[in-house]
């Protein structure tokens, strides 16, 4: 990818352009880490990449960024450019292309995130970025408090790298967040999610947490019961949601919706009840279990165990019902099922056709 990368470069380069990779690629290949994100920055206009590269995409003009694919690989190519002014916390309310990579860098988040690489695959460090990303830390570039109040989103990312990188925050960061998250609540809840969620389902999830809670972004971010995911060993995404119960406020798909729903239902129920695990199936009850520091080997083993698994096994149909009572479809026949359901998984009756019959008979006729 890298190679491709370099090509692309070159590319660039010899119709009389810079350019250079920048930000997150650069990092992470410097750490050692595997990255399939490359930012391209260069001081050609989006309508000169577009002259050079024909078949590029020019998603949003005013950003001034342009999607070249090349051998297959997906690149966002980014002119130089200076941010005027930001509105709402979050976004610049006009940009302005400049032709000095070291004033672009400038406007950039962190520093680890300036450093950058040239056709010949040399590592340029203008803000001093190398040294933090050695010392493990995260400093923004110039005044934290100016970032962060520039764009809130900052601050998620700034607790996010550290979580990832497992480095530690810059005093100064940790002192401008401090004055600055109240602006968090103006950030929509999409984007927090989708922070807090890389957080979350980082292998290091935990400092991050601790990180949220030391300075007191929880409270911001409306997750008040965040706490308690350090309390379970290992956890999921969805059952670290689950505790945090805030499908009111945060954005989630039905599907999302109805499994916090469940699995918050479940953390409050015996989880090795055949009833239980019966109603909400294996994986709600092994998040339950999870949350709860259960071993979820036993409620694989006692789900397994379970005589049926759903209605459409037990061994009699509405017909034979209503034929064995003389009775026409009403809300009976939901009564029965859930009788014969119940009576079946807790081994009081088997579930066989001429047994479960003798039972209707004797019991509703």
């Amino acid at each position: 990818m890298l190679e491709v990368a370099l090509k692309l470069l070159e590319e660039i380069n010899s119709h009389s352009y810079q350019s250079f990779i920048v930000g997150g690629f650069v990092r992470d290949h410097l750490l050692g880490i595997e990255s399939n994100d490359i930012d391209i920055t260069t001081n050609a206009t989006p309508k000169q990449i577009k002259e050079i590269f024909e078949d590029s995409c020019l998603p949003t003009e005013d950003y001034g960024s342009v999607t070249v694919i090349m051998k297959g690989i997906r690149f966002e190519i980014t002119t130089f450019r200076r941010e005027i002014e930001y509105v709402n916390n979050r976004k610049p309310v006009e940009i302005q292309y400049i032709d000095d990579l070291y004033q672009d860098l400038l406007r950039r988040d962190f520093t680890i995130n300036t450093l950058c690489m040239d056709a010949g695959g040399n590592v340029l460090d203008y803000l001093n970025g190398k040294n933090d990303l050695d010392n493990h830390l995260i400093r923004t570039v110039g005044d934290a408090y100016d970032k962060f109040s520039e764009d809130s989103l900052r601050i998620l990312r700034a607790i996010r790298f550290a979580t990832i990188l497992d480095f530690s925050l810059d005093d100064e960061v940790k002192e401008a967040i401090q004055r600055t998250k109240y602006l968090l609540k103006n950030l929509s809840y999409y984007r927090k999610k989708n922070e807090l969620e890389k957080i979350f389902t980082s292998p290091n999830y935990k400092k991050g947490i601790k990180l949220l809670l030391e300075l007191g972004l929880d409270k911001e971010l409306e997750i008040s019961n965040l706490a308690m995911v350090l309390e379970s060993e290992t956890i999921s995404l969805i059952g670290i949601w689950s505790i945090l119960n805030v499908t009111d406020k945060y954005p989630f798909n039905k599907n999302e919706s109805e499994l916090i729903h469940n699995i918050t239902k479940a953390i409050s129920l015996n989880n090795l009840d055949p009833m239980t695990l019966y109603v909400y199936g294996l994986y709600v009850n092994s998040v339950a279990g999870e949350i709860k520091k259960k071993d979820i080997k036993d409620i694989t083993e006692a789900y397994n165990d379970l005589v049926i698994k759903s209605r459409n096994e037990i061994d009699i149909d509405s017909n034979t019902i209503m034929d064995i009572l003389h009775r026409k479809p009403g809300r009976y026949l939901k009564d029965i099922y859930d009788d014969i359901e119940r009576e079946i998984l807790y081994h009081r009756l088997e579930n066989q056709r001429d047994i479960i019959c003798q039972y209707i008979i004797e019991k509703y006729n």
